[in-house]
Parts: C-alpha cells; structure tokens; sequence
C-alpha cells in the first residue's frame, strides 16, 4: 500500500483495488501505456495510482498489472486519467458531420470523446442516414443520437398547431419504430419549441411507448422551467410511467427570477419518484446564464405556428399584435428590461453582438420591444439569456442523478459570441467547481461527466476505466484543468488537459488536437417487434 498527495486531493491507493481491475496474471502488451496516473474510474469510488494500458482501441488493463511491453509510454504522475467524458445534451447534429466542424475539437479539449445528438426535439429523424453520413468520414467524438419529437411531428405533419390525425400519429410511431431499429437510444422532446410544443402529453406517450419497447429512454427540455416548472417535471414524470420508460430531464434549472429556488421542490417530486421505483436523471451546464433563439425567450409558442412568415401576420393584426406584444413586454420586464438577455448572433447587424436588448434599445433611441421586434422581423436571433441563480446551480450539480452535459455544440472560432459552455462545461465543473471550490467531490464531479452518463443512456462499454471496455480516455493536470471561455470571449479552448483518447487513437496530444477522426456512430441494438 502506497499513500500519494497531490494537494488537492489525499488518498490510499490500495493495491487490492488496482490489481482487481487489471486483466489477469498474463503479460500485458500495450500499444500505450499511461503511467502512473491518478485513476478515477467512473464510480464515483476513491482515485487510486496507476497505470493504464491500451491496445485495439480497448483498455485491456487497468490499475497495478504484469507488464509485457509497450510501443509508447506516457507519464502521467501528477495527472489525472478518467473515462472519457459524454455529453449527454450535444446540438452538433448538422457540425459533426461537416467537414470544418466535425472534428468537434472544443469540446475534445475538455475531455469529451462521446456526445448525444438529436437534442429538444431538433435533429434528423432519419437515424440510418445519419449514422451512414457520421461513419463515411469520422468524427472528433464518438456520436450518439436521440429520435428529435419535434422534428419527427414537422415530417409528417409540419409546424401545424394541432392534433394528429390518427393516420398522422400511426405515421410518427412508424417513423419512431424505424429510428429504434436503425439505433436511436431514446426520444427527445423541446416542449417550448415549434412544433414540438404543440403535442400534447398523450401524444408523446403514444409515441414513447414505441421508443420503450426498445429500451429507450426520454429526454425532455420540459414545457416550462420558470414558474411552471413543477407542473413540467410531473407532465414529464407521468410521460415516463405511462410510457413504460426513463426519464432524463434536459438542462434541469429554475429559469426567471420569480421561479428561483423552485428547483428544490422539483428535487423532492422527482425524488419521490425515483424512491417509487421510476427511474429518473437530469443533467445540468454549470453556469447561471441559458442561450436559445430571441423567439424562443421573448415570443410565445402559439405565436410561433407556421413559422416565421405566420409570426409576421400575426404581428401586423390589430388583436394579435396587441397580444404578442404584451407578452414579450411581460418576458422583458422579468429579464430587467432586456438587460439579461445579450445577442449571441446576429447576422443582419454584427455590431449588437455581445450586448444586451437595453444597450441595443438605448443606442437606437427605442423601447427594448421595439429592438426585440426589430430584430424578430429581420430573422430573428440567438440569445444568451442570464435567468438563473447560483445558488440552484450549485444545489443541482451536488445531485447524485444529476449528470454534466454543455448543451452546446461544435464551434470554429468566429465573430458570434455563443455561450461559453461549448467550450467550458466540463473543465469548469471538475476544475472550478469541484477542485477548486470543492463544491462537490472531484470523484462525484468526473462520475456525473463519465459512468454516470453512460448508465443513463445505457451505453456499453464506455464511461468506466474497465478492462475490455473501449478506450476513451481523458488526462488532465488537476491543478490547471480550467475553462477558459468566458462570455466575451467564448471562443477558448479548456486548458490542463493533457491527453484524450478516442477508441484508443489520440486526439489530444501533450495539450494539442490531432486531427484525428476517430470517432463513430455508436448504434444501440434493437428489440425485435413495436407494441
């Protein structure tokens, strides 16, 4: 037994628990070996000193092991090595599979080598054809994806604001039984989106219920996440139960100043769920501030029917103009007259990017509603919204059932300023959050970004440092592992990552991107017949 001490964290690394990972008395023979690393092995469980060996694209040991050869060593005394981590709530649906983005390097440079497409209820529907297009060329990251609700409504029957036809919800569940069988792991929704927003609950258990029987699970960006959001955790829970299947609650938050600290009654309902046998997660970005479209923030669903064009109509009649006004009005009054919510991009005018509606609206000499309306018939915008407190933040990500994911996607660097999260989720939780402010344990931290997720999902083989599982592998220094991107500048890379490893290819190495495409479509295998 040996004691090591890196500062910020003091632990015995026993060599029961190291040899009891490794892959038997037989000479291991390594294409790489990582040595003498801190090991946190997805668990949740205590870190320990050892070493880490690859071969085929797998780990075929781990912790203290005979050791035959190795074509490379990398020393990793000091470092930390972890499961590679997998992003659960990805929007780079359309950038991983374009060549300028689809080596999804920001979010490699924070340790990612898994993410989850097909996200609130946006994305292709067609899963065959996707994977296909993934595969033809590879990718930064490996790719999981989720059959998109709203975008599988908009297939069969547009952005309409109604029910289906019988025929039209027997289309949508045949379309969902194909996506099952062509490896979907589950079924999203946007319920603040069109159309995604307009299927009521029994629609989307109807079509759950096909995603059950082949052992997905439910992502919801719920209806509401302001003061609403209980009703919008209990429509999810009820969707879960009915349906038969788990239930992953998106982005899990308390959104407007008058809905902050409703997240811990939310925490109690969907506790007393899960004490009930429903199995339920979340996942969560740690940072106070939400970015979707202008639309989407300030403008309410039912305005939204038929698109922009229908959205301009509506804006130019007397009765309903008067309505959508007063709404956006009510919105803007809660974000401190637009003062929370800045423009992340802006196509028509690139000089309001990084300012909020007021400085827009003062500027121009108009209303923070005339800019946002100004803006919404010019095409509209993206926004980063600061509506959360931080306290929930904290609350939230020290949640066993919790997971970390960015709901970000793939960036080259450019003149909009998204969210920093696309590029500093996962550094910012581990690194700041749990290693420097100790908020929550550093093996709670690299669990909720590692074995936490892939349990969720139920992905095999990947989240965990384990013998025979596929080599996705993170190493950092833990005394440098920090998010770098801010609000203003969103466009740095995490720094402190050292290595990262995508089915055992290096894509990180000694702090650089490779360039390498290692990453697949990762299929999950299909139950045989629809209920």
């Amino acid at each position: 037994m040996k004691i090591a001490s890196y500062g910020w964290v003091a632990f015995v690394a026993s060599t029961l628990w190291a040899t009891a990972f490794a892959a038997g008395d037989e000479p291991v023979h390594a294409t790489v070996l990582l040595k003498g690393g801190t090991l946190y092995d997805g668990t949740g469980g205590d870190p320990v000193v050892g070493d880490v060996a690859i071969a085929k694209g797998r780990i075929v040991a781990v912790g203290t092991f005979p050791l035959g050869s190795a074509d490379l060593t990398l020393d990793c005394g000091g470092l930390v090595i972890t499961p590679g981590f997998i992003d659960l709530h990805n929007h780079s649906d359309s950038q991983v599979v374009d060549p300028l983005t689809r080596g999804n390097v920001n979010f490699l440079m924070q340790g990612c080598t898994t993410v989850v497409t097909g996200n609130c209820g946006s994305g292709p529907v067609n899963a065959g054809e996707y994977h296909r297009k993934i595969d033809a060329a590879g990718a930064g990251t490996n790719v999981a994806h989720l059959l998109p609700q709203g975008s599988l409504r908009d297939a069969v029957m547009g952005t309409a604001n109604r029910a289906p036809t019988p025929e039209e919800l027997a289309r949508m569940r045949e379309l969902a039984e194909a996506a099952m069988r062509d490896g979907v792991w589950g079924m999203s929704t946007g319920l603040i989106y069109v159309p995604s927003s307009y299927a009521d609950t029994g629609e989307i258990t109807s079509i759950a219920k096909v995603v059950a029987a082949h052992g997905g699970i439910y992502a919801s960006h719920i209806r509401g996440e302001g003061v609403n959001l209980l009703a919008s955790v209990g429509e999810a829970l009820k969707i879960g139960k009915d349906a038969g299947l788990p239930v992953h609650v998106s982005h899990f938050k308390a959104s407007g100043r008058d809905a902050w600290g409703l997240i811990r009654q939310a925490v109690e309902q969907i506790e007393a769920a899960r004490n009930q046998g429903q199995k339920v997660t979340a996942d969560q970005y740690p940072y106070i501030a939400s970015s979707t479209s202008l639309e989407a923030t300030l403008i309410p669903t039912w305005a939204r029917a038929g698109g922009q064009p229908e959205l301009l109509k509506r804006l130019q009649n007397e009765e309903t103009g008067k309505r959508i006004r007063g709404e956006m009005q009510r919105s803007l009054e809660l974000a401190d007259e637009g003062k929370r919510i800045v423009l992340a991009r802006y196509a028509p005018k690139q000089a309001w990017v990084g300012k909020n509606l007021h400085e827009i609206a003062e500027s121009e000499g108009v209303t923070p509603l005339d800019a946002a309306l100004t803006i919404t018939r010019s095409g509209g915008a993206a926004v980063v919204n600061f509506n959360m407190d931080e306290d929930d933040v904290r609350f939230a990500m020290r949640l066993p059932w919790v997971a970390t994911a960015s709901d970000g996607r793939a960036y080259i660097p450019n003149a909009d300023r998204p969210h920093p999260r696309s590029y500093g989720t996962f550094s910012r939780k581990i690194g700041l959050y749990s290693i420097e402010e100790k908020t929550l344990p550093p093996a709670q931290a690299i669990r909720s970004a590692s074995g936490l997720p892939a349990d969720i999902l139920g992905l095999p083989e990947r989240g965990y440092l384990k013998a025979g599982f596929f080599a996705d592998i993170a190493v950092f220094d833990p005394k440098s592992f920090r998010d770098e991107a801010t609000f203003a500048d969103p466009h740095r890379y995490s720094r402190g990552l050292r290595y990262v490893f995508v089915n055992g290819t290096p894509a990180v190495y000694q702090g650089q991107p490779t360039g390498a495409l290692a990453g697949r479509a990762l299929v999950k295998t299909a139950r045989p017949s629809m209920p």
